[in-house]
Order: C-alpha cells, then structure tokens, then sequence
C-alpha cells in the first residue's frame, strides 16, 4: 500500500519533476539532453551480463576499482553503469569509454524500471552506496534479479529520515540480496531498517583501496613544478554558502604567507561561474583551470573549474580541506588526498563519513575546524610547518593501507551471486 501511494504521489508530481529538469537544464544545458533515457528508451544498454548504478561523480569514482576488476574477471559479460547526472555520465565516458555501456537510470515508476530490466536482463545488479529507490528495487526482486548494495553507507541522519517513512522503505531493505557495508555502526543502522542480518556483510569502504593513476601524479609534479615555490592548498568539493568562508580564510592566510595559493573547486559544475564571480567579488586575482593558464604571481586563486582533475589537483596541494563541512551537508572523501599524503583539514559537518574521518583523526592525518577562522590558523600552521605536514601525510597513507581489502571482498561477494 505505501509503495502504491508512493508510485501516485510520483506520477502527480512528475509536472514539478520535469519543470526541475528543465529548470536544471537552463543553468546547465547538459540536463536538455537524453530525455528520453530517463524513460528508459534510448542509451548503451548492454543486455546479459552485469548492471552498476552509481548515481554520480563520486560514486562513479568510488566504482570505478571495482568495474575495473569485474571487466577483468568477466570478460564475456558485458558492463552497464547507469547514474543520474551529466557530471556523473561524464566521469564514466572519462573511466571507461566503450568498455562499459551507459545510460541514465529511468524515474522510479514501476513500467519504466520494468522496461529498463527488461532491457538490460542483468545476471546481477549492483547499487552504489545507499542510492535506493523503492520500485527499482521492487522491480528487481519481481524479475529475480540479485541486487547488492555496494560501499554501503547509512549516517544517524539519514537513517532517522527512513525511519518516518519505515512502511514505504522496510520492504525496499529486506529485498536486498546482499548489503556489503562500510562499518559495524552502519550495518546496525541497517538492520533496523530491515536488512536481515544473514544478507549483510561489514566488508569496509572500497575507498580505501584508491590508488592514484601514475599519469594523474606525474602530471600534478609537472604543474607543480612551473608554480614554483609558493605554498599551495585546495578547498575541493564546496558547496554553495562556504566557498565564501574559504574565501576569507584564504585572505587571512596572504596576510601571513603572501604568495600562497589556493586551488577552489566547486562540487557541482553549474557553480563553476558563480564560484569565479565570487573571487573577483571578493577582491582576489583567479585564473581558471579549463583557461590552461598557469596561475601568475599576482593571482591567489585557482579556480578547479574542470571534470576529472580533483586527484591531480589534490596532488599539487600542501594542504586539503575538503568542502560539505563547514556547511551541513555532511563532507566528502577524506580518503583521496590522505592516500596521497596530503594533510587533511574538515569541517564539522561530517556525517557522511564519520567513521572515516574519527580514524583519520585519530591517527593525525585530519584535523577539524570550526569556522573559517579556524580553518585560516590551521592552513596557515601547516603551510608554515613542513614536518607537521610529513607526519600528517604520513599518519593518511598508514590508515589507507592499513584498511584495503574492501574491494576483495566484495568481488568476492559479488562473485558468489554470480555463481
């Protein structure tokens, strides 16, 4: 009954649902286009072999170690990744060209994710992290696909929010064939919200097995190299209302350390602009990346305005702060600039990834601030104290290597699904 109301409130409501979409598609044209793969017509839909949702940049991201080992162990079964945006399609053309097919997953209507299954007739399904949708899921169980759910992850927050809608989401959970979880916590979360606990698995993050793409590294020396000497820190993935706060941390650093630079990249590409804008605003000279200009002396910012590029970028810098945390929207991967050494600050919105962040912190390779003046003081130390950045850098390369094996694991469980 829930999951009928759900699907009525759906279709009542997919005149506000299309108005968003072409609302997004003015602010960025990528949106206008492949309209009709989110009523699963149209895409590179390969049929017969294995189906990976990842609904955007960082999941794709997150996936792309495993679909590299699944193209390796299974060549006879072809790859589908589906997502949900542009930058997210973008990141997958980036990873795999035509290795994998893709196309944008349908709305959760039940004839659409019928018609989408019917089309890919997948051995096995596999959602990343915690990007559920009730008729998918439904619709899955119906035509006795295997669903896992990959990299799971399920914060306090966000389990409080399934739980006022638990009739609609309990039977979702309990359908799920296999739920391979970041953490012990998590999977409590989980079986509250009605995972059997014979279908979950704690099988750690496969972020932790990222390994940076030597290319990626020898490119970021060589940028680095034409920079000169002039200390270097990244707010990567900020959101709306804190690029400001960075900002005014980063005017208060050039009080200090008049040469440094600041590498910004907003999360979402439809910002790029306003984010540039900003920094002018703010009385700061910027160059952006997609210019292919190298910063000049007399500019402070960096603007990341480009897809592809956050791992090489985290590479140059001194120092990371990783943005969705001095606002609450709950941080981002902590884990890629610790893998590469790079000393890592937060803000203390991090629910996302609490876990992640409490081990990091624990071993002294994050620290948190505050507020931006906080974060000011925390930079400027770092940036004014090599060995304090060695022995953080070191202390995030120790927590990644000392927790991999995540990925084995789930290919493992994958594998038996496939049988």
């Amino acid at each position: 009954m829930a999951r009928r109301l759900y699907t009525l409130l759906f279709c009542l409501c997919m005149p506000l649902v299309l108005l968003r979409l072409l609302y997004r598609a003015i602010k960025a044209p990528a949106y206008a286009r492949r309209w009709s793969e989110r009523f699963a017509l149209g895409g590179d839909v390969r049929a017969g072999g294995i189906w990976v949702h990842a609904v955007s940049v960082g999941e794709s991201i997150a996936a792309a170690p495993m679909v590299r080992e699944l193209l390796k162990r299974y060549p006879e079964l072809p790859i589908t990744i589906t997502c949900m945006t542009p930058t997210g399609s973008e990141q997958i053309r980036k990873l795999f060209g035509g290795q994998v097919g893709h196309a944008y997953l349908p709305y959760d209507l039940p004839w659409l994710q019928r018609r989408l299954l019917r089309r890919l007739k997948p051995r096995v399904g596999i959602i990343m992290e915690t990007e559920l949708w009730p008729n998918l899921v439904t619709e899955a169980a119906r035509a006795k696909v295997p669903l896992v759910l990959a990299n799971a992850r399920l914060s306090e927050r966000s389990a409080r929010g399934y739980q006022r809608v638990s009739a609609l989401v309990r039977p979702m959970f309990a359908a799920l064939d296999w739920v391979a979880v970041q953490s012990q916590a998590e999977a409590l979360r989980f079986i509250t919200l009605g995972v059997a606990r014979e279908q979950l698995q704690v099988t750690g993050s496969i972020k932790f097995d990222f390994r940076a793409d030597p290319t990626l590294l020898q490119q970021a020396a060589d940028l680095r190299a034409r920079w000169g000497e002039r200390p270097v820190w990244i707010a990567a993935s900020t959101h709306a209302g804190e690029d400001e706060q960075v900002l005014r941390a980063h005017q208060t650093v050039l009080q200090a350390l008049p040469d440094a630079l600041l590498i910004l990249v907003p999360r979402h590409p439809e910002r790029f602009d306003a984010v540039a804008r900003q920094v002018q605003d703010a009385g700061l000279a910027a160059v952006r990346r997609s210019s292919g200009q190298l910063p000049a002396a007399d500019q402070q910012v960096l603007v990341g305005d480009t897809m592809g590029e956050l791992v090489m970028l985290y590479a140059c810098a001194d120092v990371a702060f990783v943005g969705g945390s001095l606002v609450p929207n709950g941080g981002h991967n902590y884990l890629e600039p610790a893998a590469l050494g790079v000393p890592v600050l937060s803000g203390p919105h991090r629910f996302n990834f609490t876990e992640i962040s409490e081990l990091l912190e624990g071993a002294g390779a994050l620290q948190v601030v505050s507020d931006e003046q906080a974060l000011a003081s925390a930079v400027q130390a770092l940036l004014e104290d090599a060995s304090a950045r060695e022995r953080a850098g070191a202390a995030g390369r120790a927590v990644v290597q000392d927790n991999q094996g995540a990925l084995e694991r789930l290919l493992a469980g994958i594998a038996r699904l496939l049988g």
